[in-house]
């Protein structure tokens, strides 16, 4: 038996009234899933254990089965693993946002979805200016970045800028929890307001808004951490291979640190406009040689983040219509059955535009099991699923057969 999962990166949502009081997953034209649906087993899955913040790092951990109080040592850390930078003993790393400051608020998370060429040239500016022996930023993907600190402390409440949009920057600054934190919480403040003075000025940024668009005009880093000590997936559950397509730093980083080979996808850009097709031909590809897939596609969650419910309805349609169908029918034609689950990490409400905790609809599609009675696919309907709630390793154990 092969397996795959669909990662839905945010696509639950809440009841939407403009919807006639239904989600995006129960509104969206979805043919595949509901008739893969018709044919798995489903159910609720808790991603985020109790008293922890609802990150993608923290849910796609879950849905892996790590135990993430164990395990979790930042969302830096996870991004610097698929970056190829090696974090050192004494040395700490913080997810750096390039974000858009307007009148003194966030106005979003990604400073417009800023290119890669445009944010490497802003990341590079920030190096020859700040860097030093114990400092350094690193280029990511889009807004997503790195910053490397030695001799940082983690002890600190930072604020994801995705989770305040609107908010006067200056009420979510860094906070250390302890005495010990306050020097690194002071030095992260500061350069805040440095980059800020560096960036409103910079010819990338000057002439992003005579385009109309958002400026990078400032850094935002948050969820700090050290080096995790993590199992793979062969030590946790005997999976051989693994393989993780995705476009995002952090799914990579996790799939790296659990032992999969990263797959990239040339037009990945974790936003609406991906190569779902590419991605889908990938995880076909990749289940000819490997045991386990995991296919991450970002682009409900940043629509949800957005506020935009035609877009997020979209996308759950492109999945359906341009990644999923196309699987499902090269998937029958293999020697060995495949397996797929389908789910989001966790959900990200278009009104709310931020990740909730609130358990995740799930299906597991395995041919050599009986399906459960649920026929459409959504975050109400599987309540009634065969496996009912489920948290911790209870999901990928059920979709691995090891219970």
């Amino acid at each position: 038996m092969k397996y795959l999962i669909i990662l839905a990166d945010g696509a639950a949502d809440l009841r939407i009234q403009k919807l006639g009081n239904k989600t995006p997953l129960m509104v969206a034209n979805t043919p595949n899933i509901d008739a893969l649906c018709a044919k798995s087993r489903t159910g609720q899955l808790l991603t985020v254990p109790e008293g922890m913040l609802p990150g993608s790092e923290i849910a796609n951990l879950g849905v892996l089965g790590y135990d993430v109080n164990e395990v979790f040592e930042g969302r830096g850390v996870l991004e610097a693993a698929s970056m190829g930078v090696n974090i050192k003993p004494g040395e700490m790393a913080m997810r750096c946002n390039l974000i858009c400051i307007e009148n003194e608020r966030i106005k979003n998370h990604s400073a417009g979805h800023i290119s890669n060429e445009e944010s490497h040239i802003l990341i590079d500016a920030l190096n020859q200016t700040f860097a030093s022996h114990s400092l350094s930023f690193y280029p990511g993907v889009s807004y997503r970045h790195l910053l490397v600190l030695e001799d940082g402390n983690k002890d600190m409440d930072c604020t994801p800028p995705h989770d305040v949009p609107g908010t006067l920057f200056r009420e979510v600054l860094i906070k250390a929890k302890s005495k010990e934190a306050d020097y690194t919480a002071d030095l992260l403040n500061s350069l805040i307001i440095k980059s800020q003075e560096l960036l409103k000025d910079h010819p990338v940024n000057i002439k992003r808004i005579k385009e109309g668009k958002d400026p990078a005009n400032s850094i935002w880093p948050w969820s700090p951490g050290y080096k995790p000590k993590m199992k793979t997936l062969k030590e946790l559950y005997s999976i051989d291979k693994g393989a993780v397509i995705c476009a995002v730093d952090l799914i990579s980083g996790i799939g790296r640190l659990a032992g999969m080979e990263v797959i990239q996808v040339q037009g990945a850009t974790g936003l609406y406009n991906t190569n779902y097709e590419g991605k889908a031909k990938a995880a076909v590809e990749a289940l000819k040689t490997s045991d386990f897939v995991f296919l991450h596609i970002e682009a409900s969650d940043e629509a949800g983040h957005e506020g935009d419910v035609d877009l997020k309805i979209k996308t759950i349609e492109y999945l359906d219509q341009r990644v999923l169908k196309y699987i499902i029918e090269e998937t029958s034609k293999m020697s060995e059955p495949v397996s797929i689950a389908i789910l989001p990490d966790h959900p990200t409400p278009c009104e709310t535009r931020i990740h909730t905790s609130d358990p995740v609809p799930f299906m597991i599609y395995n041919p050599l099991l009986e399906p459960d009675n649920v026929k459409e696919y959504n975050e109400f309907s599987v309540e009634n699923g065969y496996y009912g709630l489920l948290k911790g390793d209870e999901f990928i154990k059920a979709l691995f057969l090891k219970q």
